[in-house]
């Protein structure tokens, strides 16, 4: 399975499960396994280079087991073949999220504008409280 120009994934890397799905399919829903389990072993893929893998683990969250292996359930339509193409397509989506490098941030300060506005703000926001104080009765 082509993931980019440089990464790879073979087959043997993958390890499909078919479940039974929750939802529509009507009498077949009890008798027919067209849920997949996707299983792939992240953490001993020589495909991945050690950064990627990292991003990978941040990313997946849930999905991502102690063993280092991000497992992706699909049981999205009634059809096997497509639920397995939907959770093929998933994973190689989250792998290419994965190889984006994410920019570093660089800090900046406040505009002087910025500051003023803020300022202005409170002290409108002051004064609104300001006058919510009791009312005294003087006669």
């Amino acid at each position: 399975m082509k993931i980019t120009d440089q990464i790879e994934i073979e087959d043997w890397e993958l390890t499909e499960q078919f479940i039974r799905a929750s939802g529509p399919g009507g009498q077949n829903v009890n008798k027919v396994s067209t849920a997949v389990e996707l299983r792939f072993e992240a953490g001993r893929s020589p495909n991945l280079p050690y950064a990627v893998k990292r991003r990978l683990e941040r990313i997946a969250g849930r999905r991502w087991t102690k063993d280092g292996a991000v497992v992706i359930q699909v049981e999205e339509t009634r059809s096997q073949a497509r639920n397995r193409e939907i959770a093929r397509d998933r994973l190689a989506e989250l792998i290419r999220k994965a190889c984006e490098k994410p920019k570093r941030r660089i800090p900046t300060r406040p505009t002087l504008g910025s500051k003023k506005r803020r300022l202005k703000a409170k002290k409108v926001r002051g004064e609104v409280k300001a006058l919510r104080g009791k009312v005294d009765r003087e006669e």
